[in-house]
């Protein structure tokens, strides 16, 4: 009988933020760890980030989402955790040195929402209505199709934005279906946004998990939580991002899906209005995920997208 590689965990401490999507996110792999080795003691250590300090200016201008990473790296790095659960989306396209994502988890919902007291959809608000987003992104995509609504910043965890729908703020707001899901606020969900009108950005709806690098024992025990088609999904959809240098000042888009054995991927980036844009769409073999998401990036680069690339920051995140 082959004998594992690695004795079973004594002890696991996750690294998380403190909001409560954030800890739904940590106590999820936390309990698929229990579930896998019910002798361990595995354990969350909240975290407060600078991106969840500081909410009265934009992203782009703070330093990107990768400031919401960087103090649960910090903590991986000096060993008050083991691992740290990340919303993909908010991952830089290039981790730093010492560092790896080893497990990708099976994906949520990858849509955005449109969450509306009143109002079922887009289509539905009168001009000059006020729509709420985090995300030049979606910003650049609702622009695009719907120019008689005013578009707002919107930044806070997830019931701090719906807390400033609830009070009238705003007609409407966009986040993500998957967060709303995972809280079981799905009846907040009016619609789930098609890609044409709203694509997801890079990684969203996936869990990944980060860990220092050099610790094969680490990686071998969170293997069994690595959803491979979500991985080449997501995959191609970072590669987009990465090699189009996309930064958070960057209207940027890239969607994977998986059907009858191939992947299909679409990308799309904009100016910040919507006004102009260029798409790409490819499909191939799962297995050449990275290089259909090089291949989507220098076709849009070929085709003129430098012009919509903002330069990034000195503390740059990813592109949503």
């Amino acid at each position: 009988m082959t004998q594992p590689l690695f004795a079973p965990p004594a002890r696991l401490v996750i690294a998380s933020r403190e909001s409560r999507l954030a800890l739904w996110q940590a106590e999820h792999v936390r309990d698929r760890l229990r579930a896998l080795y019910p002798q361990c003691d595995v354990s969350i250590l909240g975290m407060t980030t600078r991106g969840d300090q500081i909410l009265d200016r934009s992203l782009a201008k703070i330093g990107g989402k990768g400031l919401f990473v960087k103090e649960l790296e910090n903590a991986l790095a000096d060993g008050r955790a083991d691992l740290a659960v990340h919303s993909l989306k908010d991952v830089p396209m290039t981790l730093p040195d010492g560092f790896e994502l080893t497990a990708i988890l099976e994906r949520e919902d990858p849509h955005d929402a449109f969450v509306s007291p009143k109002y079922a959809g887009l289509a539905e608000l009168p001009a000059g209505a006020v729509v709420g987003t985090s995300s030049l992104r979606r910003a650049a995509a609702i622009a695009a199709r719907f120019p008689q609504l005013r578009i707002e910043p919107l930044r806070g965890n997830l019931d701090t934005r719906l807390g400033k729908l609830d009070r009238g703020e705003y007609d409407a707001i966009v986040l993500a279906c998957a967060g709303l899901k995972r809280l079981g606020l799905e009846s907040r969900i009016r619609a789930a946004l098609p890609p044409e009108q709203s694509l997801p950005a890079a990684g969203q709806g996936a869990l990944g998990i980060e860990i220092r690098a050099g610790r094969p024992e680490l990686a071998a025990w969170i293997a069994p939580l690595h959803h491979a088609a979500t991985a080449a999904c997501v995959g191609a959809e970072r590669e987009v991002a990465r090699a189009l240098g996309g930064s958070c000042q960057t209207s940027l888009a890239a969607h994977a899906v998986i059907d009858a054995g191939r992947l299909h991927l679409r990308s799309w980036v904009a100016s910040p209005d919507g006004r102009d844009s260029l798409a790409d769409a490819r499909d191939g073999a799962p297995a050449d995920a990275v290089a259909l998401g090089a291949a989507s990036a220098a076709s849009l680069l070929a085709r003129g997208a430098a012009r919509f690339i903002a330069p990034p920051l000195a503390e740059e995140g990813a592109a949503e």
